[in-house]
């Protein structure tokens, strides 16, 4: 019989984070764009050039677990592409208590207090958002879930308080194959039975961030 025990350990180590708008001093709005699965946040960032207007701060953090994801036989080398994930199942709870943190402690050091805050997860980003918003103190105007649907766990009692003055969007590529019919009506099916207002952008195209649709939300519509 094995005597292995599980145990953790608390230690440091260094995050890393992309800004555009970083040099203003007071900026009127905050935004955390938080990428997907595989994806580094220094290409993702580069989505959002476009609404870089001078009137935000955006940060996009970077998942704390790198890992290369070329498919190329032997060892890996300066050519090898690298992405991120943000958890994986194994010692969850302990993954999102983390990142969960993590955020925060971005959030305190380069947020603003008086800027109104987007938060925008796509892909798997779009669990690590809900679960910050749930979990952390940020308290969003807009919290944007592109591309994936609200993870399983999610607390649907506790985020209608949460997001009590928040507005909640869902944006869905027509052809993005990440999104069934099936997990777009349990999503919707729980958001209504929890009393969570929330609306729905469309738009032409699958999965991936549509400049369009973001410059449209960006400016209110």
């Amino acid at each position: 019989m094995s005597d292995a025990v599980e145990r953790h350990l608390e230690v440091t180590r260094t995050a890393r984070y992309w800004e555009l708008g970083g040099a203003l001093k007071n900026p009127a709005e905050m935004w955390y764009v938080i990428h997907g699965y595989k994806q580094l946040a220094g290409r993702f960032i580069r989505r959002f050039a476009a609404i870089n207007d001078g009137t935000r701060r955006i940060l996009a953090p970077e998942a704390l677990s790198r890992f290369y994801i070329s498919a190329e036989p032997g060892r890996h080398g300066p050519g090898s592409f690298v992405g991120a994930t943000w958890m994986t199942r194994e010692d969850r709870q302990n993954e999102i208590r983390d990142y969960v943190d993590y955020l925060e402690r971005l959030r305190s050091e380069r947020g603003h207090s008086s800027a109104s805050v987007t938060v925008l997860g796509f892909s798997q980003g779009v669990a690590t958002a809900a679960r910050w918003v749930e979990m952390g103190q940020v308290r969003p105007a807009r919290l944007i879930l592109w591309g994936d649907t609200l993870p399983p766990d999610w607390d649907h009692a506790r985020a209608s308080k949460v997001l009590a003055n928040t507005e909640l969007i869902l944006v869905r590529g027509d052809s993005d194959p990440a999104l069934t019919d099936a997990l777009r009506a349990r999503e919707l099916e729980q958001l209504e039975r929890a009393g969570v207002a929330f609306r729905i952008v469309r738009y032409a195209g699958g999965h991936d961030i549509d400049g369009a649709t973001l410059t449209e939300i960006a400016s209110g519509g």
